[in-house]
C-alpha cells in the first residue's frame, strides 16, 4: 500500500474516530441558539467556528482525554450522570454545553481531515475519497482481495464523510494546525 492511500485511509478513519469519541448522539441533540448551521444526511451540523471555539477545543483536549475510557464503555447513549459531567467539562472551557463542543469538534475534524500533512493545502476529505478510490479502482498492482477490501472501505467513508459547507473554517483550523494537532497526541 503506498503512502497516499496510508493517509487518505488514516484522515478518513479519524475523522470518523473523532467525531465518535469526542460525542456521540451529534444529530439528537439541539443547536446551539443563534448558531448557523445545517445538519447533514449523517446529522453532523456543520457550523462557522470562530477562534474562541477554536482556542476551547485545544484546551479542552486533557479533560477529554481523561473521560474518554468513560465514554467508549458508554457506547451511543450516555447516561444522565455521564452527560452531565460532559456537559460541566465543555462549560468549563467556555462552550454552553456539550453539544456545542462536538459540533465544533466535528467541524475541527472535516477541515483536519482535508489538510495534505506536507504541503497544508486542503482538499474536501469526500472529494480526496472519491479521487483516492478511482486510483485503488485502477491500480492493478494491489491483489485481488485487498482491492476489494480498500474499494469497501473507501466507499464506507465516502459514505459518512461529510462535504466542507463553511470554507472559512480552513484558514481559520489551518491557523492552529499545530496547536490542535499537539493536543490531539
Amino acid at each position: 500500500m503506498h503512502r497516499a492511500l496510508q493517509r487518505t485511509r488514516v484522515c478518513a478513519l479519524g475523522l470518523i474516530m473523532g467525531i465518535a469519541v469526542v460525542g456521540p448522539g451529534v444529530a439528537a441533540q439541539e443547536a446551539p441558539q443563534g448558531a448557523t448551521q445545517e445538519a447533514s444526511e449523517d446529522g453532523i451540523r456543520q457550523i462557522k467556528l470562530t477562534e474562541a471555539q477554536v482556542k476551547s477545543f485545544i484546551s479542552v483536549q486533557p479533560d477529554l482525554t481523561g473521560i474518554a475510557p468513560k465514554l467508549q464503555a458508554a457506547g451511543d447513549e450516555p447516561d444522565a450522570a455521564l452527560q452531565a459531567e460532559l456537559d460541566q467539562i465543555a462549560k468549563k472551557h467556555g462552550f454552553a454545553d456539550f453539544s456545542e463542543l462536538d459540533d465544533v469538534a466535528a467541524n475541527i475534524s472535516i477541515v483536519m481531515a482535508g489538510l495534505d500533512a506536507q504541503t497544508g493545502e486542503f482538499t474536501d476529505p469526500v472529494e480526496a475519497l472519491k479521487k483516492e478510490l478511482e486510483e485503488i479502482k485502477a491500480d492493478t498492482s494491489i491483489p485481488e482481495d485487498d482491492r476489494k477490501q480498500l474499494i469497501e472501505e473507501l466507499s464506507e467513508a465516502i459514505k459518512v464523510t461529510p462535504a466542507l459547507q463553511h470554507r472559512e473554517n480552513v484558514d481559520l483550523v489551518k491557523a492552529h494546525r499545530d496547536e490542535i494537532e499537539k493536543a490531539l497526541e
